[in-house]
């Protein structure tokens, strides 16, 4: 009874042909078919019989017998379609892809005209998904690029001047981790140095031509919550992939073009493509698009805070003492969480971490985002937290690590990833299952969706309206530690209030997020 579930390519470029529709041999329109099992990674099998494919817009009604589709002139640009897999009794599901459909020989009737088309993506050649590309010269015109980073501008006259300018700003966060810091810091220090511009470009977090440690504070300040977006600078920044760096340690030596400027337009332009740089995300681990998959880290051991465990009693303050577990760590980042109905905090006594690595915009929920990095050695005191107590209780059952606020994680002095804990000497408190409210909301556009697990585990993500009518399904499989997925407001074809459930084989967490207009 279960409908089959089949998983496309992940997009198709096509090139439009001259045909001859009314039978006098000569060419007088354009048109090309392509085919649904064409878009098919590996073909299924069922228990009823062959499953056949069907092929439709996104927007019409599916047939299954529609095996084919014929794209015309009307179809030029980024066209997406739904892909079925039927099964012999009558079962049917989708999923989602897009044709590019293209006419770079000028065949299509009442066209005969150029195209400027070309591709955003990152240094690893990720494509980034909504990013604003406009062609301005003769008329104008704006796009946004598809999950597979392209846009194409077609109907472009001849002779003219053009310029392309592609524009992304928001989801600042995304990417961003202190172990960014680490790296940046090491090149400050000149102890490992960013191997190419790029990485220089999203390190100079103020945009002031130079990598300094006001970066690193600026790029500190977001992580911890304490600020929401860059002072100086916008979230995304774009280089012309053709563009030569004169001097690669040295980005700045000249001004590097981020735009595109086209002189006489000759002939359709095919590469008018563009590196994207992600401020402030200088490993390159931003989720640049809806098909990316969240990337699955071996995390190696743990970095944990030794405290002492004690019983307190209400009206008493205590002094709690986090100490270094090990000197091998360049760096963590996480949420300590408390328990504010029991704990009030009174004071925080820096040690190798001073008020700079703490954001304290959430403590009244009993939440503190903390980031640090740097060099400490095993049994060091790193900070302290003091507490009034309004109730009796034990310290260990009182205080944890979370990804609340920040995604709880540590780095290892070989670049390594390291789960954070606090050993309380008979306990150890690590962050379990969290799912967290996705950032930003509300939001159009994009958003992402963040949860914590305490193992692997299949995962499935269901976005609903208000009345329970699921809008989106999807499933993965969740690795130990913080997972996130991007979820686009188009793809859920509503607005308003909806809710958002994450569950696992042990555990499951619903949220609310908002779609405004």
């Amino acid at each position: 009874c279960k409908a089959p579930a089949p998983t496309c390519i992940n997009g198709l470029a096509i090139e439009l042909m001259p045909i001859d529709t009314d039978g006098d041999g000569t060419p007088d329109d354009c048109g090309m078919e392509t085919w649904a099992s064409d878009f098919i990674v590996s073909p299924m099998g069922d228990c009823t019989g062959p499953v056949k494919y069907s092929i439709n817009r996104v927007g019409e009604t599916p047939d299954p017998n529609a095996s084919g589709l014929v794209l015309t002139g009307a179809d030029v640009g980024t066209l997406v379609v739904q892909i079925w897999a039927w099964d012999g009794a009558g079962n049917g599901d989708f999923c989602e892809t897009y044709i590019l459909v293209q006419d770079n020989m000028g065949v299509c009737p009442g066209q005969g005209l150029l195209s400027v088309s070309g591709a955003v993506s990152t240094e690893a050649n990720n494509g980034v998904e909504d990013v604003q590309v406009s062609l301005s010269g003769q008329g104008a015109a704006s796009m946004m690029t598809n999950a597979a980073g392209t846009y194409a501008f077609t109907g472009v006259q001849a002779g003219y001047d053009y310029t392309v300018t592609p524009q992304r700003d928001g989801d600042y966060l995304n990417g961003v981790s202190t172990f960014d810091l680490v790296l940046i810091s090491k090149h400050i220090l000149g102890v490992e140095s960013l191997n190419s511009p790029y990485k220089m470009i999203a390190a100079d977090v103020n945009n002031s031509r130079s990598i300094t440690t006001l970066d690193l504070i600026q790029l500190r300040k977001l992580i911890l919550s304490i600020d929401t977006q860059f002072g100086n600078n916008t979230s995304w920044r774009f280089v012309s992939r053709s563009y030569v760096f004169p001097n690669p340690a040295n980005p700045w030596f000249e001004d590097f073009p981020e735009v595109i400027n086209i002189n006489n337009l000759p002939a359709s332009v095919l590469n008018a493509d563009f590196v994207a740089v992600k401020i402030g995300d200088v490993n390159l681990d931003a989720v640049t698009n809806s098909f990316m998959a969240v990337e699955e880290r071996d995390i190696v051991g743990a970095f944990t805070f030794e405290v002492a465990d004690e019983a307190v009693k209400a009206g008493g303050e205590y002094t709690v003492t986090f100490a270094a577990g090990t000197a091998d760590v360049d760096g963590y980042q996480g949420t300590l969480a408390f328990d504010n109905a029991v704990l009030e905090l009174v004071d925080l006594i820096k040690g190798a971490a001073a008020e700079e690595n703490f954001g304290l915009t959430r403590i009244n929920e009993g939440a503190i985002a903390t980031s640090w990095n740097g060099q400490v050695e095993a049994g060091q005191a790193m900070f302290s937290l003091v507490f009034r107590a309004k109730a009796d209780g034990q310290m260990s059952e009182l205080l944890g690590v979370s990804s609340r606020m920040v995604k709880a994680e540590a780095y290892n002095q070989a670049g390594q990833y390291m789960d954070l804990a606090i050993n309380f000497g008979t306990s150890v408190a690590a962050a379990g299952f969290e799912l967290y409210q996705n950032v930003p909301n509300p939001f159009k556009g994009e958003t992402m969706i963040g949860f914590n697990l305490p193992a692997d585990d299949k995962v499935t993500i269901k976005i609903s309206d208000i009345t329970g009518k699921a809008l989106k399904l999807i499933r993965m499989d969740g690795a130990k530690g913080y997972n996130q997925l991007s979820v686009n407001s188009k793809e859920l074809a509503a607005t308003g209030v909806l809710t958002y459930t994450v569950e696992t084989s042990e555990f499951t967490a619903t949220k609310k997020m908002v779609i405004v207009e």
